[in-house]
């Protein structure tokens, strides 16, 4: 049996974006618990970098982008903020690919917090840029800290479509 398999684009695309879509909204109740809003991690950060480390594609980045306008959207963020910053960390995954590639889950969850802060900061910057005034560097922190913890769904993403096709290996 050959150990490449072909990608359906509905499988690695489709159903992590249907469940990073419906996380978000999940998370987004207005429930408290002992005066503490539930934690907003943005869970498109989970495909952005797991999908540049399986392979290089035509469709994700624009799957990217469609979830980054969810995001601006359903948070009521400046049109493109999101897009922008998750596509940037795209980039830097698909730039640094190579080094990635076949490292420990430890080593990958710092790669995974790094272009997180990166892609968190030009968002912040976009933000500052946009409207003249300095979001909170305590809720940013937050959400950044939210969103490191999704880890384990980008591993799990990794692990499952990083043998599909060893073309681009």
């Amino acid at each position: 049996m050959s150990g490449a398999r072909p990608l359906n684009p509905t499988v690695w695309l489709g159903v992590p974006m249907v469940a990073c879509i419906g996380a978000t909204v999940l998370l987004s109740a207005p429930l408290r618990v002992w005066g503490l809003q539930l934690p907003e991690p943005v869970f498109a950060m989970v495909p952005a970098f797991a999908w540049a480390l399986i392979r290089p594609s035509i469709l994700a980045p624009f799957a990217i982008l469609l979830l980054g306008l969810f995001l601006d959207v359903f948070w009521g963020g400046p049109t493109g903020l999101w897009g922008l910053s998750l596509l940037l960390g795209y980039a830097v995954v698909l730039l640094f690919r190579n080094m990635m590639t076949g490292q420990s889950q430890p080593i990958l969850w710092g790669w995974f917090a790094a272009i997180t802060a990166l892609s968190m900061a030009a968002g912040y910057l976009f933000t500052m840029l946009d409207s003249l005034a300095m979001p909170s560097l305590l809720a940013v922190f937050w959400q950044f800290l939210a969103t490191t913890v999704l880890f384990p769904f980008a591993y799990h993403l990794i692990d499952r479509f990083e043998d599909a096709d060893v073309r681009f290996r």
